[in-house]
């Protein structure tokens, strides 16, 4: 696998200037890393210096690692386009779709799979009756990953705090259904379900902390599922997956409650850390962190380029 990376040229967009930056930059670092090791010529971009895209070498392919708004929301895609440079991942449209969480659940209510119900709130909302239809809520940016901005609310007063912390991303809110039940999630590589993982945090929730600075969540792969489970679950992932616009490489996060799995949402550009779950999942699958690398390339190119 390593010989068909020697000498390619490869640059990794890493960086940027979302709320996501700091982990972009170690998701970047680590990928460029184990290219070179395996051969590749890299360059290594942070797209939050001005004018980068003059500094993208000549008849390259780019690895996208660049999380949240700029980066996974379909502009970095629009603008690689129309440079007519060949890139990792999902398309504009698919990037942007996902990358709006309440949208991309309107697409999922709209084929009948399985979501919280939401409802967008801003400062003008009757946040007593939103509490009263939704009951415990999860309070997010519908356009922010990596927990940011998230928490949860029980009543009036604490969703009005929890609407203010969502806000000051400045971009519109959700609150959803809070659901109670364990939290999972399905990797996808070339239109196929990586072994689930079972995330247990280390705090109230999968946040920020219990993502990238807690050593004591727990992470079960594959996750302790029958095989008949795993295969729901999988075949679940995939329809949510392809139906949000999707492509090539990405994450589905789910939650299993009493009533049933639960999609919560699609990462396109999902990380790529020490931490991250999609290397953890392409271990379980046979895959060292070099050979998904090559496999999301192998995709990229395939279903973008007809290579």
């Amino acid at each position: 696998m390593n010989a068909d990376l020697q000498n390619m040229n490869v640059t990794v967009l890493m960086g940027g200037d979302s709320a996501e930056r700091e982990i972009s930059l170690k998701s970047g670092t680590a990928v460029a890393d184990a290219l070179e090791s395996a051969g590749a010529r890299v360059t290594r971009l942070d797209t939050a210096a001005k004018g980068w895209h003059r500094d993208l070498p000549v008849e390259t392919f780019v690895f996208n690692l660049l999380h949240g708004v700029g980066g996974e929301d379909g502009q970095i895609q629009g603008l690689l386009e129309s440079l007519g440079v060949h890139y990792s991942g999902s398309g504009v449209l698919g990037s942007a779709l996902c990358m709006d969480k309440a949208k991309t659940k309107l697409v999922w209510q709209s084929l009948g799979l399985p979501t919280p119900d939401f409802q967008i709130i801003d400062n003008r909302s009757d946040l007593a009756a939103v509490i009263d239809r939704l009951g415990s809520v999860f309070v997010k940016p519908v356009s922010e990953g990596s927990s940011v901005g998230m928490s949860t609310a029980t009543d009036v007063s604490s969703l009005e705090r929890a609407w203010v912390k969502a806000a000051e991303s400045g971009v519109a809110v959700m609150a959803e259904t809070l659901v109670d039940g364990d939290e999972f999630t399905v990797a996808i590589l070339r239109g196929r379900p990586l072994p689930p993982i079972k995330i247990t945090p280390a705090s109230e929730f999968y946040d920020f902390d219990a993502k990238y600075v807690s050593g004591t969540t727990q992470f079960e792969c594959p996750a302790p599922l029958n095989e008949e489970e795993t295969a729901v679950l999988q075949a679940l992932a995939l329809e949510a997956f392809d139906a949000s616009g999707a492509e090539i490489w990405g994450r589905v996060d789910l939650m299993r409650a009493a009533s049933g799995w639960q999609l919560l949402e699609v990462n396109t550009v999902p990380g790529m850390t020490e931490h991250s779950l999609v290397p953890k999942a392409a271990a379980a699958a046979g895959l060292s962190f070099t050979e998904l690398l090559m496999e999301i390339y192998l995709g990229s190119m395939e279903v973008r380029h007809g290579a």
